[in-house]
């Protein structure tokens, strides 16, 4: 399975082109999130908003190692589609991730946790 879709991929540049000339003057986007990735045997999860329109291979959300502290930053997406956990199953997209609020609210929970609930 690919982990984006066309789509997707889509939905995520359209993001990242919309926060483009926000990017750094404290009136960004707080996006909901377009998509979940899960590693199944690692405990890595991550929560993207947005594909920098520079640099297509980076995405931008909440990003959990499963270390108890998630924080918001950057993922490469080609290093994601080469990741493999400790039983070598690849990164995943959840299918049934529904996002129901903006990334800034799962950030809050998810220091609070130590850990992304989605």
């Amino acid at each position: 399975m690919q982990i984006l879709t066309q789509s997707l991929r889509e939905q995520l540049l359209a993001n990242g082109r919309q926060q483009q000339p926000l990017r750094g003057t404290g009136g960004e986007i707080d996006f909901i999130p377009v998509v979940k990735l899960f590693t199944p045997d690692a405990g890595a999860t991550w929560l993207l908003t947005e594909i920098n329109p520079e640099d297509p291979d980076i995405a931008v959300g909440l990003c959990d190692l499963g270390l108890g502290c998630p924080e918001i930053g950057n993922v490469s997406l080609s290093e994601l589609s080469s990741l493999r956990g400790p039983l070598g199953l690849p990164v995943e997209r959840d299918l049934y991730f529904r996002p129901d609020k903006p990334l800034s609210t799962y950030a809050n929970e998810a220091r609070r946790l130590g850990r992304i609930r989605a």
